[in-house]
Parts: structure tokens; sequence; C-alpha cells
């Protein structure tokens, strides 16, 4: 396959591979749902579950995005340094956009600032959204596509923190946003946290953290602990599917760290609501491409 040929298929890919993440949620989320819905005995919780598998099952039959917020679309790239279209990863990633945003159908959500005006098909200035990671010596790219919804995004923030305040200022701030905003965010949620020594790496962080298969844990031990002991404290809020109240609040908790200055301590938070459409690729030198999040799924 010629270099042309090659850029039209990988948009092509990526197009179909955006539209279906909008319509399919990823195997680790839909089990857990499952999960959560099996341990609720309310007979309102019960019917916000049922409803939630309604919803993904006329997606499918339909062909629908499971959510009329379809998002701003962000991909996460990690890419070969020997792959053949390294150099055009980022204007392939727009066209699909655009050809997705038709295709799904997708909402049209790019506003562009001071401008106050809907681009039309999801492409703005810096948007879609791409984070880089490039791996030595590989031909290959993988990408995780995640439609980040206005509702998904509300209780999103960051803070630096004075050092006294120590990882009991982390938690105090995850509960202070989660307790004021996760209603709003179409609970349950995924919850990432970035901890750092800067606002910025702790922001991003917290949205990697929502990459992350749920189940998954922290690489330190103390991390771990950590994920665990708030998961369980914000399940006992009770916040319940939809935030109609319910035995548990978040299907997880994922916190990605950096090492920081001994002068701050930085915390990000960012939500994934229930319909978590977050999906991972992985494209070949020759263009074949295997979809990890969703297993057995062609495009």
């Amino acid at each position: 396959m010629d270099k042309a040929q090659a850029r039209i298929t990988f948009i092509d890919t990526i197009a179909r591979f955006t539209a279906y993440t909008s319509k399919h949620l990823p195997d680790d989320v839909r089990t857990k749902l499952k999960e959560l819905g099996d341990q609720e005995d309310s007979e309102m919780a019960k019917i916000i579950y049922t409803a939630m598998f309604d919803d993904l099952t006329m997606a499918d039959a339909l062909s629908r995005p499971v959510c009329q917020d379809t998002g701003i679309i962000q991909y996460f790239v990690q890419v070969g340094t020997h792959f053949p279209l390294i150099d055009e990863i980022e204007d392939c990633l727009r066209e699909a956009v655009k050809k997705a945003t038709a295709l799904a159908p997708l909402r049209p959500n790019a506003v562009e600032v001071f401008d106050e005006k809907n681009t039309g098909n999801n492409v703005g200035v810096r948007i879609p959204w791409i984070e880089w990671e490039l791996m030595p010596n590989r031909d290959d790219v993988q990408i995780y596509c995640y439609l980040a919804g206005g509702g998904s995004s509300l209780p999103g923030a960051a803070k630096v923190l004075m050092p006294l305040e120590g990882y009991e200022g982390v938690v105090k701030f995850v509960f202070d946003q989660i307790s004021s905003y996760g209603v709003n965010a179409c609970p349950p949620l995924l919850v990432g946290i970035g901890i750092a020594g800067s606002v910025e790496v702790a922001a991003k962080l917290s949205k990697k953290a929502l990459l992350r298969p749920l189940g998954s844990h922290n690489s330190n031990p103390r991390g771990a602990e950590l994920e665990a002991r708030i998961e369980k404290g914000l399940n006992e809020l009770h916040i319940g599917p939809g935030g109609f109240s319910g035995k548990n609040s978040v299907m997880g908790v994922h916190i990605e760290q950096a090492a920081r200055h001994p002068a701050t301590i930085a915390v990000g938070l960012s939500t994934g609501c229930w319909a978590h459409r977050r999906s991972l690729i992985r494209i070949d030198a020759s263009m074949r491409y295997e979809i990890i999040s969703h297993r057995g799924a062609t495009i």
C-alpha cells in the first residue's frame, strides 16, 4: 500500500472507530454497570440501571450514539517512531473527526472561544485535543478515543495545595467536588485523580487515569490503597445511578502521579459518566487494525 492509500485507509478507519465509540461502551464498563446494577435493592436504582441497558440496546439496534451529547473528541496517541504516517497523524485525525461527525452522526460541539461560533464539524482550534507519546523502535500506533461530554466534565477541577495539606488535602478536594457536583455528571462515575507538583500536570494525569481499564490499580501499593479508600468513601455517599441515590456512587477511582516539587502538591480531578465512551485501537504499519477495548469488534 502506497502512502496516499495508507492515509485514506487510516482516516477512514479512525472515522469509523470514532463513530463506533459513540455507540458502544467498552467491555469493562458494561460489565461494571451490570455488577453495580445487580447490587441495588431500591426500586428507583433498579429502574435507572434498566434504562441504561435499554439505551445501550437501542443504540446498538438503531446504530445511534448512546448519549445525545457526543462530547469534545480527544485522542491520546502512542505512536511508534517508525509508523509510516507519523508526520501526518494530526491532520488525519482532524479529517477523521469531520468524517465521523457526518457518519455517526455526532452532535457538533466545537464552539470557538471569543467568536462564540459552532464550527459544525467538531473540529476547531486545538480540537480534537491530541496528547502524544512516542514509542521508540515501533512501527504501529495505539490511539485512545475519549468523548468528553459536558455532563461528565462538570466536576472537573484542579488545584495546587500547600504541602502541609498533604494527601488529606487531596482527599478533601476530591470529596468536596464529587459531593457538590457529582450528581450532575451522570453517575455512577469513573473518577480520575492526578497528583503532581503543578496544576497542569495533575489535570492531564487525571484525564489519563480515565483511560485505564476498570479494575486496574495504581502501580504503587500506597497509591492503590488510596484508590480503594477513596472509592469506598465515595460509595458511602450513596449518590446512586443518575443521582437518585443507591448503594454506590462510582464505577471506580483511578490515580496517576508524577514526582512533585517539595513545596507543592497539586491535585486534578476528571470524571467519566456512566456512558464512559473510551476506546482503544491499534493500527499496524500495513493499516490493519484491532479494537482492544471492545473484544471482537469490527468497523
